[in-house]
């Protein structure tokens, strides 16, 4: 690993944000609608930060008819699996969001 990929590894982790989507994706694969639901931002900011995931090789996509999935990706990165197992449980957050009728928005 160089020291570019490195560093767009840990500037990708420095953000609130960013942390809490991969604790979102770490339990199941979303689209952005459905963070968007989650995080009440904005679409183009959500994006942004998962853009940002993308690039530093945390998250991939997958497309599926007209919609874009996320998922966990850099199984190869250091010390990424170990950051994933300390992340906050959001699980709840999921929950909510199928108590709201959100969850397979994307679908």
């Amino acid at each position: 690993m160089d020291y570019n990929r490195l560093a767009d590894f840990y500037k990708a982790l420095a953000d609130k944000t960013r942390l809490r989507i991969l604790a979102l994706l770490k339990e199941e694969d979303l689209c952005v609608g459905e963070l968007v639901s989650i995080l009440d931002m904005t679409q183009p900011a959500v994006s942004q930060h998962v853009r940002k995931l993308r690039l530093a090789g945390l998250v991939k996509e997958r497309r599926q008819g007209q919609w874009v999935y996320y998922s966990l990706s850099g199984e190869d990165l250091p010390f990424y699996p170990a950051i994933l197992e300390h992340l906050p449980d959001a699980r709840h957050e999921l929950e909510q969001l199928k108590q709201e009728g959100k969850k397979g928005i994307c679908d």
